[in-house]
């Protein structure tokens, strides 16, 4: 199992890199955007403290969710091309090629994620946090991506063609714009405050936004973490039901 999934982990991140698309999406797209937020958009807000302090934590989760619709694609192409029916014959494990889209994943977004935390240093950035604190930090972004990982992937099932599994993916493109990821949730109109506040990215950024501070919140990372862990059983239970239904 353990090979099984090396592999298809390496033939995933092979097309990754291959594919243009998919590299400006994870990676120089969130770079963009943060551009945009901190010099274009950024100095309308009041925020309390520098835009580029309050602005990092969201652009750290726009990369994880700009990164997504590649393997929403990927995974929608492999069923509609028949390579599973390949797999088969060669006897490779069927959670080898679950986990290998989601290891994939993980890997691709981590590296889209660290470029977007060097930018917001090179910008300005500046963060108290211990060490301990960026172990947090990172657990959390960790797990958030394991859990959207999952989730895509059984989009990528779901979808009939690869061109809907990429539209799948976009609420959750558009989902940190209506979280207190570009600005607080106190801030917004009657009903997007109140969707802000509630939604599952709000206390992931909190989260972030806490250990990248260094003051941690136990309330903002117990809410992320069990909407991670929520959202990943989910997409792990839909992901296996519909690939032993399509395979």
């Amino acid at each position: 199992m353990s090979t099984d999934s090396a592999i298809m982990l390496r033939r995933n991140f092979k097309h990754i890199l291959r594919n243009p698309v998919t590299i400006f999406n994870g990676a120089f797209m969130p770079v963009v955007m943060m551009l945009i937020f901190v010099y274009v958009i950024g100095g309308a807000f009041s925020v309390g403290e520098r835009y580029i302090q309050y602005a990092t934590p969201g652009m750290i989760l726009l990369a994880i969710t700009y990164g997504l619709s590649g393997t929403a694609v990927s995974v929608s192409s492999d069923m509609a091309k028949g390579i599973i029916n390949r797999f088969k014959v060669m006897s490779v494990s069927r959670g080898a090629v679950l986990t290998g889209h989601v290891a994939a994943t993980v890997l691709s977004i981590s590296i889209a994620v660290a470029v977007i935390i060097g930018m917001a240093f090179a910008l300005g950035f500046r963060s108290p946090a211990t060490v301990g604190d960026w172990l947090g930090a990172i657990g959390i972004i960790l797990a958030t991506v394991f859990a959207a990982a999952w989730l895509t992937v059984a989009l990528g099932l779901f979808a009939k063609t690869p061109e809907s599994a990429g539209m799948a993916v976009v609420p959750l493109i558009i989902l940190p714009f209506l979280s207190s990821a570009i600005v607080p949730a106190d801030k917004m109109g009657q009903g997007f405050r109140q969707f802000a506040e509630y939604q599952p990215f709000t206390p992931i950024i909190e989260s972030l936004r806490g250990w990248l501070a260094g003051a941690p919140s136990a309330g903002y990372m117990a809410a992320a973490l069990g909407w991670c862990a929520g959202t990943a059983l989910v997409g792990y239970l839909w992901s296996r039901v519909t690939f032993s239904k399509r395979a």
